[in-house]
């Protein structure tokens, strides 16, 4: 959505500027006390951040209402007529209630889009657990991406209309509703009375949320008149506020809503009476007390014959495996190797969109994309021109000068996150914290020999775990010159880090899109528990590399368990580290706790491992999305980033 989904919810913390804030953990929270206008501490993106676990607490006596669902179902599907076979999106669907009630019913293409990446997430589950195939993602409403004229019936269901500052933006999500929408298609918008609501709104409630939490909420009217400003203090009985938090929504009238449906070219409008929720705790209802349920019919388009052939034509780069790779076992391509390129091209094979063509002969490879420039470059050659890794960003450099278009990131981002002192400088920059390290390079006379142990010794430059073996932890001062050592004659002239060993949990943070446009996968942990005691719990190169090695069926990965405040503080860091990187479509980010729980950046991967069985479609693989369907979204990122 990019609305969110039900009216509500967001947390402030006392600032010199109102700073949206979190529950952490059950611990309590700041408050901003007594509020004369709650209008000048509202934040502008409220709803960025509001819609998690607690807005479903607060909330859950009308949204996680049965009954309400099943009304406003049953409503829906009378008024539009739609039938099983129709393509339908839920627009800001938060949990899913409505695509869910509606698969139960034996409607079969069902789409749910929410800005909220929680409320997304936990749909995948409830879609999963149910065994209903709804497809869910993560899109703002103003400009989600679906195909025009793809959908026969749409519609905002909740009351989830109406959260943003400028009315410009809601005229936006129904600007591109009716864009995607089939000529004469059906519109079915569930919103609050405004005419009513502004007359009636309750000032101020205390309500009862369980029996551990109660909500105090405050209410008034925007200085123009057009939205109602909420507030809410949550506060555990024992612990104390959970949550000071602001909110807002634009309030339209009947004749408003009409008026802007009509200026848009929908037709007849209709008002199907209004519409009262129940709650199971029969207290304060809020902007869900009273609500006009309007259809209305997208404008008649004019047909356009689509090409003979739609399919782009698509040219995968990959590494030569004819070629030696220093990185693979045996410096060649290997069984494993070629298992996991036949994987891929099925895969490919099933995306109906693309048609696929491949380029891994490395000698005559520029002659080919001179001769022959493709259209658009799929590119997966992460071993590098020639298998040289350090020859990475040279294949994206070759393709810019030719003009062609490709995805994943340019050599400028590649190059600087090949170089791990690099990437620390940056992320300081941008406050995301990092391991205490020593920068060494085989020139210096002596090692500077950190304050503590155990430490981790690692390439300054390089992927793949390349260099990072189970000996890379040391713990005095003999093993870290041994190992310093040992580097210096296998990576000759190549610069090392000396960091701090992090023995807290390891995660990975999975992008997919582009600023503004971000699918974030659920968080990866590495579980290093089956690992035997007398190795160090790394993803060292045997565990990537060697299969007969003792760390390659041990280390197993799971989907993370995190609260909410840390999840959103990896994926916080990770997206301005995306963005000031300039990575593109998909990237992935991995971090490891001190003993103290403190998070610390480890890696940048601007171009991942796309291999099936690797981290990143493991990510993918918790949300409930397939290997063919993860390609498939970075391709699109990548075409919707480039505008083919």
């Amino acid at each position: 959505m990019n609305i969110i989904n039900s009216p509500k919810k967001q947390k402030v913390t006392l600032k010199k500027k109102p700073k949206v804030s979190r529950p952490s953990n059950g611990q309590p929270q700041r408050t901003l006390g007594p509020i004369s206008d709650l209008e000048r501490h509202l934040p502008p993106e409220w709803w960025k951040t509001l819609f998690n676990s607690l807005y479903l607490k607060t909330d859950g006596d009308v949204v996680e209402n049965n009954l309400n669902t099943e009304n406003d179902i049953n409503i829906l599907t009378r008024v539009t007529g739609i039938n099983p076979d129709d393509r339908l999106l839920d627009l800001c669907c938060g949990q899913g209630r409505h695509s869910l009630e509606l698969a139960k019913r034996g409607y079969r293409h069902v789409t749910g889009v929410d800005r909220s990446r929680y409320l997304i997430r936990l749909a995948r589950k409830r879609a999963k657990s149910l065994g209903l195939s709804v497809s869910f993602s993560e899109g703002d409403a103003r400009h989600f991406k679906l195909k025009d004229s793809s959908i026969d019936c749409a519609f905002i269901m909740g009351n989830s209309f109406g959260y943003f500052e400028r009315e410009e933006d809601d005229i936006a999500v129904l600007n591109n509703l009716k864009r995607i929408l089939v000529s004469g298609g059906r519109l079915l918008l569930d919103i609050v009375d405004g005419s009513w609501m502004s007359q009636h709104f309750e000032p101020r409630s205390w309500e009862w949320i369980d029996k551990n939490h109660f909500v105090n909420r405050e209410r008034s009217l925007s200085s123009d008149g057009k939205r109602i400003i909420s507030r809410e203090v949550i506060t555990n009985a024992e612990i104390g506020v959970m949550a000071d938090q602001l909110y807002a929504e634009r309030v339209y009238s009947l004749d408003e809503i009409t008026a802007i449906l009509d200026s848009l070219g929908f037709t007849q409008i209709e008002n199907h009476g209004n519409i009262y929720s129940h709650s199971t705790r029969g207290q304060d209802l809020g902007m869900m007390a009273n609500r006009l349920f309007i259809s209305a019919k997208a404008p008649v388009k004019k047909q356009i014959t689509a090409p003979s052939t739609s399919k782009l034509l698509t040219t995968v780069i990959m590494g030569d495996p004819k070629l030696p790779d220093r990185v693979k076992k045996n410096g060649k391509f290997n069984e494993e190797d070629f298992e996991t390129i036949n994987q891929l091209k099925q895969t490919l094979k099933s995306l109906d969109d693309f048609q696929f063509q491949y380029l891994d002969n490395h000698a005559s490879l520029l002659s080919q994309l001179i001769k022959s420039p493709p259209n658009f470059v799929f590119n997966l050659c992460d071993e590098g021109f020639n298998n040289e890794a350090t020859l990475e960003l040279h294949l994206p450099a070759i393709l810019e000068m030719l003009g062609v278009p490709y995805s994943g990131a340019g050599p400028t981002c590649l190059a600087l996150c090949y170089n791990k002192s690099f990437i620390r400088s940056v992320a300081l920059s941008l406050d995301v914290p990092v391991p205490l390290e020593t920068y060494y390079t085989p020139s210096d006379q002596a090692a500077h020999i950190p304050h503590t142990f155990p430490a981790i010794i690692k390439p300054n430059c390089g992927d793949s775990s390349i260099g990072i073996t189970q000996h890379a932890v040391v713990h005095n001062a003999e093993e870290l010159i041994d190992y310093i050592n040992y580097l210096n004659e296998e990576l000759p002239g190549v610069p090392l880090l000396i960091q701090e060993y992090l023995e807290g949990a390891e995660y990975s943070v999975g992008l997919v899109g582009n600023p503004g446009k971000f699918e974030v996968l659920p968080l990866l942990e590495v579980d290093y528990s089956h690992l035997p005691e007398n190795l160090p719990k790394i993803l060292s190169y045997e565990s990537k590399w060697l299969p007969d090695s003792a760390y390659w069926n041990q280390i197993q990965y799971k989907e993370a368990e995190l609260s909410d405040e840390a999840a959103r503080k990896l994926i916080d860091y990770s997206q301005a580290l995306f963005e000031r990187l300039e990575c593109r479509d998909y990237a992935r980010f991995d971090f490891r706790a001190d003993l103290n729980g403190n998070f610390k950046l480890l890696e940048v991967n601007p171009n991942p491992g796309w291999c099936w069985d690797g981290k990143f479609n493991l990510m993918a693989g918790f949300a409930n999305i397939s290997y063919a369907q993860l390609l498939e979204q970075i391709l699109k990122a990548a075409k919707d980033r480039l505008g083919l």
